[in-house]
């Protein structure tokens, strides 16, 4: 085996909450170019179809899509049934599915702080949940989070705290999972951008001033990321060509952390 055959996800099924837009689609279309069938799992049933439809064109790979709220217990099962009812398994799960609520804490509602966790983490685990019992049943998989450098950092100047607390919840929730599912040959990891040219992005832009200069002035490379750029470092942590790696999170900044 060569070592561009590590990252060959042929014949392997593939997950991706909120897979129809930004991050997630870009994760989906990645992992689609590298050889895995990919199920396109979001709220929005109309917008998922269309994201699957476009990466089963350009890529050839057998994808559809799954209306599913990550946070709905009974969504997530049948998500879950569907994918194996059309590809026998599930091989890989990426919880990308999140919200950012941009408020003060001294503000912020208790229903817009519960709203954030509930999507953001107890989303992930809901789907790990899900898609681990599977995995289990067939010999394992991979879990990949996607988290933040907000898990690590205080961000600035927008006001963004349920987001934070949520992302550091995936890596303590990345660590233990990663420890008790090691024996099923699951792995878990979390990938963790700085500021990517997402919607989400857009947002914390507009409510707060010149935040666009505040972020890239950190960044040791100047600028935002394309959600595209992510796509190389999820299509590593997939497949074998990180075999060895379990209970990690690789930072994807820019180099804004290192200041």
């Amino acid at each position: 085996m060569t070592v561009l055959d590590a990252f060959d996800l042929d014949g392997q099924t593939a997950i991706v909450t909120g897979g129809n837009r930004g991050i997630g689609r870009a994760i989906a279309n990645a992992l689609a170019e590298a050889g895995a069938n990919v199920v396109i799992a979001n709220r929005d049933v109309a917008l998922g179809e269309e994201a699957a439809t476009k990466i089963a064109d350009t890529t050839g790979t057998d994808t559809f899509a799954v209306e599913c709220d990550v946070t709905d217990e009974d969504a997530v099962e049948a998500m879950v049934e569907a994918t194996v009812e059309r590809f026998d398994g599930i091989d890989v799960l990426v919880n990308n599915a999140g919200i950012v609520i941009h408020e003060a804490i001294e503000t912020m509602s208790l229903k817009e702080w519960s709203t954030v966790l509930e999507t953001n983490l107890t989303g992930a685990f809901i789907c790990s949940r899900a898609a681990g019992r599977e995995m289990m049943q067939n010999g394992g998989g991979v879990i990949l989070n996607v988290s933040s450098m907000s898990a690590f950092i205080a961000n600035y100047p927008q006001r963004q705290v349920a987001y934070n607390a949520s992302k550091a919840g995936l890596e303590g929730f990345k660590n233990q999972l990663a420890s008790e599912w090691a024996e099923f040959d699951i792995r878990v990891n979390n990938l963790a951008p700085g500021y990517v040219a997402t919607d989400n992005a857009d947002q914390g832009a507009q409510v707060a001033e010149n935040a666009v200069d505040t972020w890239e002035g950190e960044m040791l490379l100047d600028e935002m990321a394309t959600p595209e750029m992510l796509g190389p470092t999820a299509v590593y942590l997939t497949s074998d060509a990180s075999a060895y790696m379990t209970g990690e999170t690789i930072v994807l900044d820019g180099g804004y952390t290192v200041r």
